[in-house]
């Protein structure tokens, strides 16, 4: 006979709270595809690839369709040290010589990539490796950057201008969970490195996708960094426009996927912090969420969900977990989350 003592009721009544809480998130996500920008410590710390590759095989199995993007800076800095291959930065991008290239490609593809993929697959055989090359996923155009008002060529750096889909749909028509690498051919076949923050972004856009989530070493966007730390929750795409030229050379890039995501038709993007265990859990499946929601313009936010600002929160949306709040039958729709939040 199994004694289950009070301590141990008080942890399983626990547990079923956050089930719960997550169900009104499940039937929001469930057969929709959310594009996941992976990076940070959470691709070099061993504890932290072990939870996001059970993330995401757990939002596959709750019928979510999760699509990786990854890139690879440290790593590949690693190697062209070792390998005594120069490389620098300018503008926040490293300038990508032929050599480079070479090892750039060799590094996203056959070791962050597939280590990735490995790990995905240790959890549940659904993980397939690719890249912006395969299927014509990507196709770049060369891109320069502006230091002091001057143009300077990075060599073979790219941007994605175009997007085809039908590999990525055809893997998640299947069941798989498609992990790609952040590097795109142009037109005549000449392979660029690509910032992963932006093809994430592309890709979201292009997939239609419910929402993308990009994983990062900091709390989120900082409302007045380096003067506090205190972290903005939610901004609309009109308050961030304006943000933008002020921000870190580091968080920009990352800020601006955002920014194109949701002015490219989804309704949020959301920069979560990697460094904690089950980061993407925690903000595609809990009320409170962790990290900086940006958003459309006329849309408010309540936990992971959007809603049209002119007609406000339907009261019933209240009354999940964190949320649970009595609500009158005669309560009106509200644009005023302060209420709601914990």
């Amino acid at each position: 006979m199994t004694i289950i003592r009070k301590a141990e009721k008080l942890s399983l009544v626990e547990k079923a709270s956050i089930l719960t809480e997550a169900l009104p998130w499940l039937e929001t996500y469930a057969g929709r595809t959310v594009v996941i920008k992976y990076g940070g410590n959470a691709m070099i710390d061993e504890d932290l690839k072990r939870a996001f590759a059970q993330d995401i095989v757990f939002m596959k199995r709750c019928g979510v369709h999760p699509v990786v993007v990854h890139g690879g800076g440290p790593q590949i800095s690693t190697m062209l040290q070792r390998l005594g291959i120069p490389s620098e930065f300018k503008a926040g991008l490293r300038v990508t010589t032929p050599e480079a290239m070479e090892i750039v490609r060799m590094v996203l593809v056959g070791q962050v990539g597939r280590d990735l993929v490995g790990l995905i697959n240790q959890q549940s055989a659904l993980a397939v490796g690719m890249s912006g090359e395969d299927g014509g996923l990507f196709t770049a155009t060369r891109k320069k950057a502006l230091v002091d008002g001057e143009e300077i060529d990075l060599g073979l750096v790219g941007e994605v201008t175009t997007v085809r889909t039908e590999a990525i749909n055809g893997l998640i028509t299947a069941g798989r969970i498609p992990v790609v690498a952040s590097i795109a051919p142009d037109r005549n076949g000449v392979v660029h490195n690509v910032n992963a923050d932006t093809a994430a972004a592309a890709l979201a856009v292009a997939l239609k996708a419910e929402r993308m989530v990009m994983l990062t070493d900091v709390e989120g966007l900082y409302a007045d960094w380096p003067n506090s730390n205190d972290v903005i929750k939610e901004l609309s795409a009109s308050q961030l426009r304006q943000m933008l030229p002020r921000l870190e050379s580091g968080m920009a890039p990352k800020m601006e996927a955002c920014l194109n995501a949701v002015e490219g038709g989804l309704t949020r993007a959301t920069v979560t912090d990697g460094r904690v265990p089950h980061a993407l859990l925690l903000e595609i499946f809990t009320n409170a969420g962790i990290g900086t929601m940006v958003t459309q313009d006329g849309l408010i936010r309540l936990g992971s969900r959007v809603f049209p600002a002119s007609e406000g929160i339907p009261p019933e949306e209240y009354a999940n977990g964190e949320f649970g709040v009595l609500v009158p039958e005669d309560h009106e729709p509200t644009n005023d989350l302060n209420e709601v939040r914990p």
